[in-house]
């Protein structure tokens, strides 16, 4: 390292000085950035899981709007949540992120960190405006009352009380605060972080001539060289990125982010109009998070399609009743379900096909990116968590999509570890260990 004033620092190249160079064996390049997906009531186990084999498959009818991004999809088959012990829909809420158990203790919450937040730790606290951002689409409803609850929590600190972060509800809240000025004339805090980084050989002071002047002539090359790179990149720096925008902002005045506050524990208490803007809020949310990684406002980021109650109404599928009420409170009504779990495909595409737009210099923003794609049950009528309704995507880590794995009876928890892997976390266990066995093969 190369130490400035105050706490700058750089990485230097391997240099004669430091002694014989060892060669290594290449290894793909960390994820750069991860993005949670949540959506309710599992699905349909055999309209879900595609045919064929692990490289020529056919996505299943629930699938099927992912078609045109198959090629960066992971099909994901076979684990079982086995960490998701407490009540039925809240420990698999809870265990989905974590790998943990619900704690024992009335309303009690996850028993460790969830894996976003552990990622946000190593590549997004401290270095980004935002170590995380959690939004959701017409949250806490039915007996949340619009509170944060087990029900409806899935990420936890990376900190010794896993305490419980509830997401982001309101869509104008979000958008002023993120891209209200992205001028960077006008202080904003794009601006003032590419400030920061666009000067960091400034700090060095006379330490590199004190250090040219021990070094021999390859070296002094290769360091120059070096600093040369590093001042390219700090004039890139210099200006937003080109990737980023703000996103369309739309009309969601018929929206009221907190309609859960006024639910009732059976859904009987119906918002039509907030349930109708589902669809545009829902697409709003999803270019916030996108645009949010391609501004380098963070590396991290989680949407949740409501929570496990899911009470609200699908009036745009011309469907009266809530979600909750096709899953069971009504019977278990199949053909109502497959409706709703085909709709969450078509938004995975939309958020897929643009991350795949956002050019970050020769590469899509999905290329460096890892999308985990989950749910909290896999069987509505039964509750059932074995054979999980799991997606991957992107390329982040050397991710290697369009395929379709099966992993029989493993626990979820190993597909959890694997992801830590992506993103240069060399850990080979995470959550309770009692349900994990170790990362899987094949995913690079």
């Amino acid at each position: 390292m190369l130490r400035g004033a105050g706490a700058i620092a750089i990485a230097l190249p391997w240099l004669e000085i430091m002694g014989p160079e060892r060669t290594a064996r290449a290894a793909p390049a960390p994820a750069k950035r991860f993005l949670a997906v949540y959506t309710p009531g599992g699905t349909l186990i055999d309209r879900w899981r595609p045919t064929g084999t692990e490289t020529s498959f056919t996505l299943g009818p629930i699938l099927s709007p992912l078609a045109p991004v198959q090629d960066r999809l992971l099909v994901v088959d076979g684990l079982d949540m086995d960490s998701a012990r407490g009540e039925q829909h809240q420990a698999g809420i809870l265990a989905w992120l974590t790998g943990t158990p619900q704690q024992l203790v009335p309303g009690g919450y996850a028993s460790g960190p969830s894996v976003d937040q552990v990622i946000a730790s190593r590549i997004s606290a401290g270095i980004k405006a935002k170590a995380s951002i959690q939004l959701a689409v017409r949250w806490a409803t039915g007996k949340s009352h619009g509170l944060m609850t087990p029900m409806n929590i899935a990420n936890f600190e990376d900190t010794a009380s896993y305490s419980p972060i509830p997401p982001r509800l309101d869509p104008v809240e979000i958008f002023t605060e993120l891209f209200g000025t992205l001028d960077p004339g006008a202080g904003d805090d794009a601006a003032r972080r590419l400030a920061r980084k666009k000067s960091i050989l400034d700090f060095l002071d006379g330490r590199y001539s004190a250090l040219a002047a021990r070094l021999g002539a390859a070296d002094r090359r290769k360091i120059d060289q070096h600093l040369t790179k590093i001042r390219e990149i700090e004039l890139r720096l210099s200006t937003t990125p080109a990737a980023c925008r703000a996103p369309t902002m739309v009309d969601t005045s018929d929206y009221n982010p907190r309609s859960g506050l006024n639910s009732s524990d059976t859904g009987s208490i119906k918002d039509i109009a907030t349930d109708a803007a589902i669809p545009k809020v829902g697409k709003l949310m999803t270019d916030m998070l996108v645009m949010a990684l391609a501004c380098d406002i963070t590396a991290v980021g989680t949407l949740q399609w409501s929570d496990t109650e899911a009470k609200y109404t699908l009036p745009w599928l011309n469907l009266t009743e809530h979600h909750h009420f096709y899953q069971e409170m009504g019977g278990f009504r199949p053909a109502e379900c497959e409706l709703i779990y085909t709709w969450y495909s078509e938004q995975h595409l939309y958020l897929l096909q643009e991350m795949e737009k956002v050019d970050m210099g020769g590469h899509s923003l999905l290329d460096e990116s890892v999308v985990f794609f989950g749910s909290e049950i896999s069987d509505p009528p039964t509750h059932m968590k074995k054979n999980m309704p799991f997606l991957l995507a992107g390329g982040g880590g050397g991710l290697r999509a369009g395929r379709w794995l099966r992993y029989p009876n493993r626990p979820h928890n190993d597909l959890l570890v694997s992801i830590l892997n992506l993103f240069g976390d060399p850990r080979t266990k995470f959550g309770d260990q009692r349900y994990c066995t170790g990362p899987l093969t094949n995913l690079t």
